[in-house]
């Protein structure tokens, strides 16, 4: 591509060559009794001797003749430059004709030169971009501006449509009654299909991204009126279910046998389970709408409540607690006592057949992150069912040994997810659980 500021340059030179020519020309048939005026770089002709007109004469004219042929020479190279750059050089009159084309012009429009010069530029244009091209033409002969750079649409011999890059200014030449313009044409229809085929994929990606936008508001919406039903519809027959066997077991007090009594016992105790599963169903599914309140706490203070409570709850149990205090984070508050009430009553349930449990929360700092964990000496667990231990319903030990729904450490996992953060666990049989979990950035 040829630059915007050695095009003006080369179209200067051209009529300044021609008329240096004429000039030389114009003095091989004079004698003058004066030197000649020399182009610089040209060694001087020497003195003519005194007394020998015609040998002096013979001399000019072979200097003469060896400056016209340079001058030839310089024009030629010049011209072979101009014509071999891979950018259309351009001239254009005060009316926006065209005074000047090089050889790239019928590469890019499929156009004679010889045709084309003449002619104004914008009727090589598409319609909808002539309009565009007058104007700014016409406001650079004015004078509103020295140069404009424009994307035009060059309409081929074909008929095809190639995009283009018109780069110009205004050229002052003295030797001309009016200002012309000068500038270079590049072809940018390769660029311009890549940023079309890039805009047509972002819109796709974006009407995509709308499309599942939509998918998703739909399923919150099925989400939501799913935990409608479960939260209402399902609870009035667990009720009844439960208030009828406690009205069998009163009206029969007299005439139920053990078994009878055990009977209904395990109905209630169904129907207080379902409820209890029920209810995490629904805190579960609702993670995902419940926004994000971030703030900066002490996540050690959310444990010690924590670890009162579950005391209370069993004062006999001998259980040493150990809390790392001063762990600042910034995260939701409310979301975060979830996550540490699932772990510590985790922590606290599988230990309840040590004489002595003892449950740690901690952090340690890897590189940049921070790992927070919470460990304790319980029963552990096979490492080959880890992956089982975050999907809803899934358990490692049997209800009747350690009660619970199996929806806790999936609650965990979603909550941690929410946080750009990740849990996982190290554990063996008899050996302990340490779960680690981060809080991403």
């Amino acid at each position: 591509m040829l630059s915007p500021d050695i095009a003006p340059l080369a179209f200067a030179a051209l009529p300044i060559a021609a008329v240096l020519g004429y000039a030389v020309g114009r003095r091989v048939g004079v004698r003058r009794s004066s030197s000649p005026s020399l182009v610089p770089g040209l060694a001087a002709p020497p003195a003519p001797a005194p007394g020998a007109p015609d040998d002096a004469a013979a001399i000019e004219a072979q200097s003469l003749r060896t400056l016209n042929r340079a001058l030839q020479d310089s024009q030629e190279r010049y011209r072979q430059m101009v014509e071999s750059v891979s950018s259309v050089i351009f001239r254009l009159d005060a009316s926006g004709k065209l005074l000047f084309l090089n050889a790239a012009w019928k590469r890019l429009s499929g156009f004679d030169v010889a045709h084309s010069l003449g002619r104004p530029l914008i009727d090589f244009l598409h319609p909808d971009d002539r309009d565009t091209a007058r104007e700014r033409f016409a406001g650079i002969m004015r004078g509103d501006a020295r140069a404009c750079t424009c994307q035009l649409r060059l309409r081929t011999r074909e008929g095809e449509m190639r995009w283009t890059e018109l780069t110009g200014r205004i050229i002052d030449d003295e030797s001309a009654h009016e200002p012309s313009f000068t500038g270079i044409i590049d072809d940018i229809s390769a660029r311009k299909v890549a940023e079309l085929t890039l805009r047509n994929l972002n819109q796709e990606l974006e009407s995509r991204v709308r499309a599942r936008t939509a998918e998703l508001e739909a399923s919150n919406r099925e989400l939501e009126a799913f935990s409608y039903s479960v939260s209402h519809d399902l609870r009035a027959p667990l009720r009844a279910i439960d208030g009828f066997s406690r009205i069998l077991e009163d009206d029969l007090a007299d005439r139920l046998d053990d078994a009878s009594r055990e009977h209904l016992e395990r109905i209630r105790k169904a129907c207080e389970r379902m409820a209890n599963l029920i209810d995490a169903l629904i805190k579960l599914a609702t993670l995902a709408r419940q926004p994000l309140n971030r703030e900066t706490f002490d996540l050690s203070e959310l444990a010690l409540p924590i670890i009162d409570e579950l005391r209370a709850e069993e004062p006999a149990r001998h259980v040493e607690v150990e809390i790392t205090r001063g762990l600042v984070v910034n995260a939701d508050k409310v979301l975060m006592y979830t996550v540490l009430e699932n772990l510590l009553r985790n922590a606290w349930k599988f230990t309840a057949r040590e004489a002595v449990a003892r449950i740690a929360f901690g952090a340690t700092h890897e590189g940049n992150r921070v790992i927070f964990h919470v460990e304790d000496n319980g029963v552990g667990f096979d490492m080959g069912h880890a992956g089982q231990l975050f999907r809803p319903f899934q358990r490692l030990h049997k209800a009747t040994d350690f009660p619970g729904t199996g929806i806790g450490l999936a609650t965990v996992q979603r909550i941690l997810e929410r946080h750009e953060g990740s849990i996982w666990v190290d554990s063996r049989p008899g050996g302990g659980a340490r779960f680690r979990f981060t809080l991403g950035h």
